[in-house]
């Protein structure tokens, strides 16, 4: 489940249908996909591609996107670092940016054109995010360093960054909720109680 973030309203979304809502006037599609059962753990590009099959050849035809892959990143991957410092920078690029993530998570700052403030949204296992062409933004891991995704493209090479430039990126830290990884605001998180039963 994804968790949009606006920090400069020290706010956070984190329902699926209102986080659909917020990014639809920024022209930004996110959907949920079912991940449970679909593939083992360690499930290789076509297994991942076999398992989303139907999704991926409606979004093909819905997006006019002409090829999909398979990107695994986790943090045993040689030079992954600059790899990272190639996205991680306020950029733009000349088509869309889609992504289906498989496992893992991670996070998209977005800078909008229209003087809205800068927002983040963390995308994990089951979330699929459409980040339109020339839309500012960055992009990076969350704490395990981990993601396997579904990219989906309309030219055959990919894409490259354009970069605006702008050293905005330097001021956000890739900050990442996850799952239970923070209590619920004004919920104090005491220690472990066993309940008998």
């Amino acid at each position: 489940m994804a968790f949009l973030r606006i920090p400069s309203e020290d706010r956070v979304i984190d329902d699926a249908d209102a986080i659909r809502a917020f990014l639809l006037p920024h022209g930004i599609q996110y959907e949920r996909w079912p991940v449970e059962g679909r593939i083992d753990g360690d499930a290789g590009p076509e297994e991942i591609l076999a398992a989303y099959e139907t999704e991926v050849a409606a979004l093909k035809e819905r997006g006019g996107y002409i090829t999909a892959d398979v990107v695994n990143v986790s943090s045993t991957l040689p030079n992954l670092q600059e790899m990272l410092d190639k996205f991680n920078k306020e950029h733009r690029h000349a088509e869309d940016e889609v992504r289906f993530i498989v496992r893992g998570s991670g996070i998209f700052y977005l800078n909008p054109d229209n003087g809205d403030p800068v927002y983040s949204i963390e995308v994990n296992a089951g979330d699929l995010i459409n980040v339109p062409a020339g839309a500012r933004h960055w992009f990076d891991l969350c704490s395990d360093r981990r993601i396997v995704a579904i990219r989906l493209f309309r030219e055959r090479e990919g894409w490259t960054p354009l970069y605006t430039g702008d050293s905005i990126a330097d001021e956000y830290q890739p900050l990442c909720f996850g799952p239970g990884d923070f209590p619920a605001k004004g919920l104090e998180v005491g220690p472990s109680v066993a309940i008998p039963g």
